[in-house]
């Protein structure tokens, strides 16, 4: 098979959380565990770092990274999803993984994947873990998909494990409450092994603190603990949170004995999408009109993008929007604006809201717009209609910013 015949099969023939919702989630670790197994268990291979969390723990993964590569580590980075390229997920020291890569995994292990029906989740992980490990490096930073506990990428041992922080997300899968959110994402802190908290929340701290003691791990609050904050390239307010999160996971890793600089903690942060082609986040596309995209998609998320919103200078907001169908509307409704022009449109993808319905849903909220046939159409129609003092966002999910980029 050509890359993209085996990306299309990938895509087409196993089940992915991202594109088809509850029917692709395991219930357990047996099909990673046993993918581990037959590719000669490669997490072992090399060390690592865990990332979850409801808001942030990408961009937090790729700060991490690209602070360990100016410090001269060779370094793996997996996260979820992706944008434009199925590449993307996996990537060396900022670059993707081959094409070539891809084909001959799937080629190699096509007959096991098909025999034990491996989700597209578990087996992107066991590529990526397998790549890492052939390519030697010295430590990759590994995002969770979804939750933590059950996670796929829950079978490595880290050094350390980050939770950025706890939101109501997925609740038809991780619980109804902050409570139970925290225990499942929890789940990646391992035996006497440290965890940061990026975000002291009331509900969920007294959550990890159990866990923290019941494993005898080292647990810090990175928000408690690092007063400081340091400059980057990702813009965003709300990176703020985040930086003080990656400043106290390097202060833990170098407690690991991994050689980080204060220069390489500061040139790291200021050149992360150099250092690993991150897009997405405060995404400034177009100057006149100012055009931007975000892939903040729940209601933690949206917040803050919101507020940054706030803080621009224009004469009218425009904003394309579209959203996943899983996505309950009302818990987002209240902190949209309703003084913006809205042009509603579907992801292309499976899960994907349709427009007319997502224009239907906020119309009983007092939000209104028209729904288009497609994100560009939609796109392309709020180009047209904003003068070059106006101010153009473009989100909702992760899916239609990358039919944008």
């Amino acid at each position: 098979m050509t890359y993209k015949q085996t990306v299309d099969w990938m895509f087409s023939q196993l089940p992915m959380y991202q594109r088809q919702g509850p029917s692709a989630l395991k219930k357990d670790l047996s099909n990673t565990l046993k993918l581990s197994q037959h590719l000669n268990f490669p997490e072992r291979h090399f060390k690592s770092v865990h990332v979850a969390g409801t808001n942030g723990k990408g961009s937090t993964s790729h700060m991490i990274a690209s602070v360990l590569q100016e410090a001269g580590y060779h370094v793996g980075l997996y996260t979820s999803p992706h944008l434009k390229d199925f590449r993307e997920r996996i990537k060396i020291n900022g670059v993707p993984v081959s094409r070539q890569f891809v084909v001959d995994f799937i080629k190699q292990n096509q007959s096991f994947l098909e025999v034990n029906q491996l989700s597209f989740f578990e087996m992107t992980v066991g590529m990526a873990f397998d790549y890492f490990s052939k390519h030697s490096v010295d430590i990759a930073i590994v995002e969770v998909g979804l939750g933590g506990r059950l996670d796929s990428t829950n079978v490595i041992l880290p050094e350390i494990s980050i939770i950025t922080n706890i939101g109501l997300e997925h609740t038809q899968f991780l619980g109804n409450t902050l409570e139970e959110i925290a225990h499942e994402k929890g789940g990646i802190i391992k035996p006497n092994t440290t965890v940061v908290i990026g975000e002291t929340q009331t509900e969920t701290q007294p959550v990890f603190e159990r866990l923290a003691v019941k494993l005898n791990s080292k647990i810090v609050f990175a928000d408690q603990e690092i007063k400081r904050t340091l400059k980057s390239d990702l813009k965003g307010a709300y990176q703020t949170k985040n930086i003080k999160t990656v400043i106290q996971a390097i202060e833990e890793l170098r407690l690991k004995g991994l050689k980080v600089s204060d220069s390489n903690l500061k040139e790291g942060l200021k050149n992360v999408v150099r250092n690993t082609r991150l897009l997405g986040r405060w995404h400034v596309l177009k100057k006149r009109p100012k055009v931007v995209c975000d892939t903040g998609h729940n209601r933690e998320g949206l917040i803050y993008v919101m507020r940054q919103i706030k803080d621009e200078s224009f004469e009218r907001l425009h904003i394309v929007f579209g959203v996943v169908n899983d996505k309950d509307i009302g818990t987002l409704a209240d902190i949209l604006p309703k003084e913006a022009i809205y042009y509603f449109c579907k992801p292309n993808i499976p899960r994907g809201k349709e427009a007319m319905t997502l224009k239907c849903d906020l119309a009983d909220y007092g939000i209104f717009g028209e729904a288009y046939n497609s994100v560009s159409e939609a796109y392309k129609e709020a180009l047209s209609k904003a003068s070059s003092k106006d101010f153009i966002f473009v989100g909702g999910s992760t899916f239609v910013v990358g039919e944008i980029i």
